[in-house]
């Protein structure tokens, strides 16, 4: 008997037979898996101020590799997501967890700056290939009513190791070892998670157990040879998500690549003051990921994206006022501010791209809205971001941040809600 994975099945299977132990071991090696993908893009942010003089690096530089990164990881997000909806998404994250733990422990032995952009090139393409297939298993994995809740927790992995954990943990080893031995020590835990997710994960966990492996093949190329991928294009909030994806990533990018110089040029922090802040987007922004992706389940995603792009718009107008006087205050902005652009990248990458389409374009549609937002924001807005501070000075890359929560305000007014708690999906 052929096996047709459908929303009908899928709806049967969320009630008292749905497998929670799965969905909880899922979830569980997806947050860590995806936490990995956080501390290997971002361990060398706190870095910057210390590779800098060694390498001789100056604001274009540091434009140029974050940049390069983003334009790798955009790519590759766009074709592998697709990829993704043809051959299972296992058969990607596994080997791109591999792949991309090693590169980010060969970032240490880069002795210039052209070495270490041919390596975080690297980490983006593969990063991009593990991104949208890690969203759409969790997605797979989830009951849902969960949705929302289950794509934070594992969104939220991202900046608690990547931007919360990994910079205090960096600037405190600075003073102890050598910047080349820290990138070494990130490789480890990628093999043993990429171990745990050939054992456990499933390419489609709606499909029981006892299946034969042929019929849950056949499934899946049934689905994705059912349409072309610029079919997604005919869903409304996928042309928008691509927009306000540049939107949020843009702010991001601002914050997450030039804050620590921010703070160590322009305000006058010592390395250990710069952690400690610079903790805050870690922190927030795991927060942000959790609580309001979770809270769009209730009130709806359009509501929860429109709040939280208004609320980030004024923390960083609060954060540009803002001098070193105290480390509290500073903190905090910077954890509220980061709250609210977290919640609206995790919710425009999972539930709003995966909701608004069919199931068999869910990889394709998020892999084109993270995508297309990391090649312009991680190349028009890098480099430009990297010229501003280095032209006009570094406090005005800001005023770029706010205009982009202002113009990603106005796009979320358009959105169609897509929460299942809000309207009957068949009418997306």
């Amino acid at each position: 008997m052929s096996i047709s994975i459908d929303e009908h099945k899928i709806e049967q299977i969320s009630g008292k037979d749905w497998d929670k132990s799965y969905e909880v071991k899922a979830i569980l090696l997806l947050f860590l898996g995806f936490g990995l993908v956080g501390i290997d893009r971002f361990i060398i942010m706190p870095m910057f101020p210390v590779l800098a003089k060694e390498l001789n690096l100056n604001y274009s530089d540091i434009g140029l590799l974050t940049g390069a990164l983003g334009i790798a990881w955009g790519f590759s997000s766009i074709f592998m997501g697709r990829f993704s909806d043809k051959v299972g998404h296992k058969a990607i994250l596994i080997p791109s967890l591999v792949l991309f733990s090693l590169l980010a422990g060969f970032s240490g032995l880069a002795t210039t700056l052209g070495s270490l952009l041919l390596i975080r090139v690297g980490i983006g393409l593969i990063e991009g290939a593990y991104t949208p297939s890690s969203i759409i298993a969790t997605l797979d994995a989830s009951k849902p009513s969960r949705v929302g809740l289950n794509i934070g927790l594992q969104q939220a992995a991202f900046p608690l190791f990547g931007l919360g954990i990994a910079p205090v943990l960096v600037t405190q080893l600075l003073n102890v070892v050598d910047w080349h031995f820290i990138f070494a020590l990130v490789a480890l835990p990628g093999f043993v998670v990429a171990y745990f997710m050939y054992k456990i994960l499933r390419d489609n966990p709606h499909i029981l157990e006892n299946t034969p492996k042929e019929e849950k093949a056949e499934a899946v190329i049934k689905e994705a040879a059912a349409s072309k991928w610029y079919d997604i294009f005919k869903y409304r909030n996928v042309s928008l998500g691509v927009v306000s994806m540049f939107c949020w990533l843009t702010a991001l990018t601002v914050l997450a690549a030039f804050l620590p110089n921010y703070l160590t040029d322009y305000l006058k922090l010592s390395l250990n003051q710069m952690g400690f802040i610079l903790s805050a987007i870690g922190f927030g922004g795991t927060v942000g990921t959790i609580c309001l992706p979770a809270l769009s389940d209730k009130i709806g995603r359009k509501a929860a994206v429109s709040l939280s792009a208004l609320g980030g718009a004024l923390s960083l107008l609060m954060l540009i006022s803002m001098d070193a006087s105290s480390m509290t205050a500073l903190f905090t902005v910077v954890f509220v501010c980061v709250l609210f652009i977290y919640s609206l990248l995790a919710l425009t990458v999972g539930p709003i791209s995966a909701e608004s389409v069919p199931k068999h374009l869910r990889s394709s549609s998020s892999g084109m809205v993270i995508g297309t937002g990391e090649i312009f924001a991680g190349s028009v807005v890098s480099f430009m971001v990297g010229m501003v501070a280095q032209v006009f000075g570094i406090q005005y890359i800001l005023y770029v941040a706010t205009g982009a929560m202002v113009l990603g305000f106005i796009v979320t007014l358009f959105l169609k809600e897509t929460a299942p708690s809000k309207i009957n999906r068949q009418n997306i």
